[in-house]
């Protein structure tokens, strides 16, 4: 059904939205959109990659730096 739509598709559906909500609500609605992308990749997230990121949080980093040696001088 998508297969069929070309570029020129694209700008007469983005002259409708613009159209229909306004230039000044459009980066709003990007937001929310935005946002609502982020919570549905979270809640779609397996448990094995939640329980990987939080392992990841949890544990100290492995490249810190050694503390500085005071010379007894």
């Amino acid at each position: 059904m998508l297969q069929n739509l070309t570029g020129w598709h694209a700008l007469v559906i983005l002259a409708v939205i613009v159209l229909i909500f306004g230039a000044a609500k459009l980066p709003a609605l990007a937001k929310s959109v935005g946002q609502s992308v982020r919570i549905l990749k979270k809640e779609v997230a397996s448990p094995d990659e939640e329980q990987d990121r939080a392992d990841a949080a949890t544990a100290a980093p492995q490249d810190a730096a050694p503390a500085p040696v005071r010379s007894a001088s």
